[in-house]
């Protein structure tokens, strides 16, 4: 091949079974429908509850999906990326895991961290592995069972996360005009102290006084995260629009972080798009990090035609952001 572009050839999803509903949650703490779905517009969100079961679970079940919908031989995948927050263990890798079970016999595999913003770095990396020439397939998957590190005696946080898996098949090609077209990714290195997990990592190992003192839960400070994340999404996508000569008409879907429906709702009336192109599912699966953008694409999979131009975006910890810009291959 003389030019290579890099594809999404398919999609594959998982969910877990159980689903945590707003009322259940109003009985946890206090809270209520109304009070959820006014601020953050979550009605329900799924929990991986099993015992034993991890990220890697979902993880494999998402890409398990995958290589059957795509009929994709498992012996022809040459990397498989995970990314995630939320790994099985400390080491090895998740990714490891999720290879072995998947029985990929020669492909290299890796976890990346890039907190909710993880999906758009691994596609990017993909992209660019493939169009190297490195690989031909590459499966990326988001994957992150957040209920692991929720703290469900704190309304602000707990109305906000479910469990999930979403995976794609990044193949080569030397069709024009489809594929990743651009990426506009930044870390900007200013948010730990709004977002964070406090203790759990080398700074402060796990202890009976850093579990006594609920130390290894989600820590938000909700008015800053969603200031950054409303002005950095919508500036990244317009810096995308700029440099591929287009404009919001040009656009067929807006693929964003589900994080929080009054974020993606800001963002779009900053972009003046209107919310009937742009893909939304946090009302059923509530925020699953870095699972959230393959998981619509996955929801959303009947609706995309080839030729459609999605743009993806994300906010997360650290902080990190970012936009891209793919052309639907199928």
């Amino acid at each position: 091949m003389e030019n290579i572009n890099a594809i999404i050839t398919g999609v594959g999803g998982y969910v877990p079974d159980y689903v945590l509903t707003n009322e259940e949650l109003s009985r946890m703490v206090d809270t209520s429908d109304e009070w959820i779905m006014t601020r953050v517009g979550i009605k329900e969100r799924r929990i991986l509850v099993e015992e034993g079961l991890g990220t890697s679970y979902m993880a494999r079940k998402a890409a398990k999906q995958l290589l059957q919908k795509t009929g994709c031989d498992p012996d022809t995948v040459d990397a498989l990326i995970v990314t995630t927050t939320t790994p099985d263990y400390k080491f090895p890798s998740t990714a490891s895991i999720v290879l072995g079970k998947l029985g990929l016999k020669n492909a290299f595999a890796f976890d990346l961290s890039a907190a909710c913003c993880g999906f758009l770095y691994s596609l990017d990396l993909a992209s660019s592995l493939v169009k190297s020439g490195r690989c031909k397939k590459v499966i990326v998957i988001g994957a992150d069972k957040m209920s692991s590190m929720v703290d469900y005696t704190d309304r602000q946080t707990c109305v906000l996360f479910g469990d999930g898996a979403g995976a794609v098949l990044v193949e080569a090609t030397e069709e024009e005009n489809v594929g990743l077209i651009d990426s506009f990714l930044r870390t900007d290195g200013i948010g730990l102290p709004f977002l964070h997990m406090k203790a759990g990592g080398s700074v402060s190992p796990p202890s009976h006084f850093t579990v006594d003192h609920r130390l290894h839960y989600i820590y938000q400070e909700g008015r800053t995260v969603f200031r950054y994340a409303v002005t950095d999404m919508s500036n990244d996508v317009l810096e995308i629009l700029k440099r591929n000569n287009m404009t919001g008409e040009d656009v067929a879907w807006i693929a964003p972080h589900e994080a929080n429906l009054r974020i993606i709702e800001a963002v779009t009336k900053r972009l003046e798009i209107p919310m009937d192109k742009v893909l939304v599912n946090i009302d059923h699966y509530g925020n699953t990090s870095a699972a959230t953008i393959p998981l619509a694409l996955w929801d959303f999979e009947k609706n995309l035609k080839k030729g459609d131009n999605i743009i993806m975006t994300a906010f997360g910890a650290g902080f990190v952001h970012g936009a891209s810009l793919t052309r639907w291959a199928y």
